[in-house]
């Protein structure tokens, strides 16, 4: 049998909700399901992601949905989705409050459909099995500060101290995360010991001295943890290289595993299971690509080494050609740019050749045949992109069939819309490699 007529024989159809069934099968009564994405502006990917969740939560019960965004952000998109009095009734405005370059990446119609039908979703659900949304990464110094001090002036005055000398520590870089990295790279001295005092006066446990529900000391611990992650990662990003990589995602594992910890505590007792939307970088096993090769981990890796393969499911995405919302360098405005088609010899190409389907899904056997098992570039789009570049960048060498569970592929695909009238403020320094 040829290469073509196995990935034709592996295929399946990807047209409607229905066709995700082996899908489905595989998940089985897995705890954790990793959905990826191509790139950060795709129609395409966002759309069956959330179709994707929209079955994993209504049929298997999942518990929450962690995304590769900021937590006081998101955590506004949760307090609407969960139908609490201090949100907006409709997602699309706390979304629309997105500030933080790129906000294109959750305020976009895609996301708020999705947040719409997690909303009604939860409306028939008791408080205790509502789905929440939550962000997963490590920006937001400031913001989280502020969140972590507001809840303390309210709830816990006796821990404001160690707080505040946080505050006057990180006061003179004047909300500037760049000027802080650099000033530690000239300087060895950090607000690093300021940092740990205000995390050990938050540990989980304590019991606040004033009125506060279990979530809202979850969400001061957790601002708390990213003002932690924060500084490690803009001290980590100066000296380049891979260190900045491996401090974002070891910390977006660890905020994934304190939501579990958080809904395991949830009265109902029932299975707490998570699914997470992030790149394909972020969610595809880094050890079966040449991320490895520079020192990288990655979630996907991460989750495996932890739960065990049987307990993970990790769901890659793809496609040949199309059109992208992206941008030229770090806090411009959004274009709408034209994806070429992918490079020759790569996983993209060679299903395109195999293909004439417009969508498959391909749900991968335990007895891989060996187009799977060889190493083939993968494309993978950053919020900043150059389709010109891609002659020598924006793919990674794959193991597919390694990398991933599964893998959603289209051939031609289209920008997502970004949502109208949202602020942006650059702020955050350019992630490495490539914005993703």
């Amino acid at each position: 049998m040829s290469v073509a007529e196995d990935i034709q024989r592996q295929a399946g159809p990807l047209r409607s909700e229905a066709d995700l069934d082996p899908l489905m099968d595989r998940v089985g009564d897995a705890s954790y399901v990793l959905l990826g994405e191509a790139s950060h502006g795709t129609h395409e990917f966002y759309d069956w992601r959330a179709a994707i969740t929209r079955r994993l939560i209504s049929e298997k019960g999942f518990s929450f949905v962690g995304v590769e965004g900021d937590w006081p952000d998101c955590y506004g998109v949760n307090l609407s989705v969960i139908g609490s009095s201090e949100a907006p009734k409709d997602p699309a405005d706390a979304l629309a409050a997105f500030e933080r370059w790129p906000t294109w990446m959750w305020a976009n119609d895609d996301v708020v459909g999705f947040t719409r039908w997690l909303r009604e979703h939860n409306q028939a659900l008791p408080d205790a099995q509502r789905v929440g949304f939550f962000g997963l990464d490590v920006y937001s110094l400031w913001d989280s500060l502020y969140a972590t001090l507001d809840y303390l002036h309210e709830h816990e005055p006796g821990n404001v101290d160690a707080a505040m000398a946080a505050l006057d520590c990180f006061g003179p870089y004047a909300e500037d995360p760049q000027a802080y990295a650099r000033a530690t790279r000239l300087v060895p001295a950090s607000c690093q010991d300021e940092v740990v005092a205000m995390l050990a006066d938050l540990l989980p446990g304590r019991s606040p001295q004033g009125v506060a529900s279990r979530d809202e000391r979850f969400n001061a611990e957790q601002n708390a943890a990213v003002v932690a992650g924060a500084e490690a990662y803009y001290r980590a990003m100066v000296g380049g290289g891979s260190s900045s990589w491996n401090v974002r995602d070891r910390h977006m594992v660890e905020t994934l595993d304190r939501l579990m910890t958080h809904h395991r505590g949830r009265a109902d007792g029932r299975p707490v299971k998570a699914v997470v939307w992030e790149h394909n970088t972020h969610i595809g096993d880094a050890r079966h690509t040449d991320m490895a090769v520079a020192g990288m981990v990655n979630v996907g890796q991460l989750v495996r080494e932890r739960y065990g393969e049987q307990d993970v499911v990790l769901v890659g995405f793809g496609s040949h050609r199309g059109t992208v919302t992206a941008a030229g360098q770090w806090g411009a405005r959004t274009e709408t740019m034209t994806v070429p088609e992918a490079r020759a010899g790569s996983t993209e190409a060679l299903l395109h050749e195999a293909l004439a389907e417009p969508a498959a899904l391909f749900v991968f056997p335990d007895d891989l045949p060996d187009w799977l098992r060889e190493a083939r570039d993968h494309r993978a789009i950053g919020v900043v992109y150059h389709p010109d570049a891609e002659r020598w960048g924006n793919y990674v060498q794959t193991v597919l069939g390694r990398r991933y569970d599964a893998f959603c592929w289209f051939d031609r695909t289209r920008a997502l819309s970004p949502l109208r009238g949202t602020r942006v403020a650059a702020g955050e320094m350019e992630t490495w490699p490539h914005g993703r």
